[in-house]
């Protein structure tokens, strides 16, 4: 039997309540009053902070059962402990709340995947399906990890989880750190073995498949991010986050992606450059395009021609494209039938005429060997090595 029932009244719950019960009480009265969300509502707000940090201790709540609040004054206990609701609010949600606007529960991590996708893929579009596993809310339990009321606050942090070790850092000087509660584990309460839950052995949540459909959409790019909201993993008194999925482009053995443009490098043989050709592109969605060079159009080695609207399709606004961009590789002939040059002669431009001075020198020209000044230089640097080698013993004069 207790003495008042003001506290109890405040939070909406009866005096047989169980912690868990009162945790949910001041959940949804602290967040529905709390001043960001309700700013004529402080002194109502201030009312719950109060309840909850009386009710929730247990030394405090016998104290209140007892003598009602007049006993806690007069015990020198009507001090909350913390400078105001707004740390009991802390307290409860971890903190992890901006003050000047509404508050939101704790979050948890955002996972993130990486998803290789070819660049047809990004070209046209796909549905891409991906099997992931994750944590749940135990459906036998819902979450309480036990039996309805086994689940205790940890007499030894008082459900914060967390200890204040004081150390002695000179005459003087106390320093105070905060440590994860060894009797609890961090967890702010303890189940008895005997009243675990058997589906989840008191852990709360379960592992379990998800799949996922990855809509990937024409025109999206390498290093672009797909989010499902809210599918990460889920922790009692914690608001899932995100799955985010991280698309990674593929190389092509053909195209190349420059923001909305596809560039590829065409080879061709000497003739074709010279005297025109016709050739044939698949594009990444399968239509064939066929290019063609006048007879009488030179195309250079390097030469960069393009095509509109061939490119990657602009995300978003698929029917517009950006450009098929082709560079041209001249291949030369490695050589020429002697026969055939004065026929040449008569068909490509005439040669520069050069006037040779007297007494000028013939000289052969060679294939560039790329490594041919590294073998001469590590040569050179040896015969030097060599020439100042070791020094000889000398006698002594006297």
């Amino acid at each position: 039997m207790v003495k008042e029932t003001t506290f109890y009244d405040v939070l909406g719950v009866k005096p047989g309540c169980t912690q868990e019960d009162l945790k949910k009480a001041y959940r949804k009265l602290a967040l529905k009053y709390h001043p960001d969300k309700n700013p004529n509502e402080g002194e109502r707000f201030k009312q719950i902070s109060q309840a909850y940090e009386v009710l929730s201790n247990p030394e405090k709540k016998r104290i209140y059962d007892q003598g009602g609040e007049q006993a806690l004054k007069e015990g020198g206990m009507g001090n909350s402990g913390f400078s105001s609701p707004m740390d009991i609010f802390d307290m409860f949600f971890g903190g992890g709340f901006g003050r000047g606007r509404a508050r939101r529960e704790r979050r948890g991590q955002d996972v993130i995947h990486q998803l290789s996708v070819s660049l047809e893929e990004l070209y046209k579009g796909t549905v891409r399906k991906l099997a992931l596993q994750k944590n749940v809310i135990c459906e036998k339990c819902e979450g309480v990890g036990g039996k309805k009321g086994s689940v205790e606050q940890c007499s030894t942090c008082h459900g914060s989880g967390l200890q204040v070790q004081i150390q002695q850092l000179g005459p003087g000087m106390l320093q105070h750190l905060q440590t994860m509660c060894s009797d609890c584990k961090g967890q702010g309460e303890r189940i008895n073995p005997r009243d675990r839950c058997k589906h989840c052995n008191g852990r709360k949540t379960i592992r379990d498949r998800k799949i996922l459909e990855v809509h990937v959409d024409p025109g999206m790019v390498d290093g672009q991010r797909i989010t499902f909201t809210g599918e990460g993993d889920q922790e009692p008194d914690l608001e899932p986050g995100d799955i985010v999925i991280l698309l990674e482009e593929k190389e092509h053995e053909v195209f190349k992606r420059s923001r909305n443009d596809l560039i590829m490098r065409m080879q061709l043989e000497l003739v074709e450059a010279l005297c025109g050709f016709q050739k044939v592109i698949r594009t990444l969605d399968g239509r064939d395009l066929v290019i063609t060079s006048l007879p009488g159009t030179v195309t250079k080695h390097g030469d960069l021609k393009c095509i509109l609207n061939e490119g990657m399709p602009i995300y978003k606004d698929p029917f517009t494209h950006g450009r098929l961009i082709i560079q041209f590789i001249v291949n030369f002939p490695k050589n020429i039938d002697p026969s055939v040059i004065p026929t040449l002669e008569q068909c490509l431009p005439p040669r520069e005429e050069v006037v040779i001075p007297n007494g000028a020198e013939e000289c052969i020209l060679t294939d560039l060997d790329p490594e041919q000044e590294a073998r001469r230089r590590d040569t050179r640097q040896a015969y030097e090595e060599d020439e100042g080698g070791p020094s000889r013993v000398q006698c002594a004069t006297h």
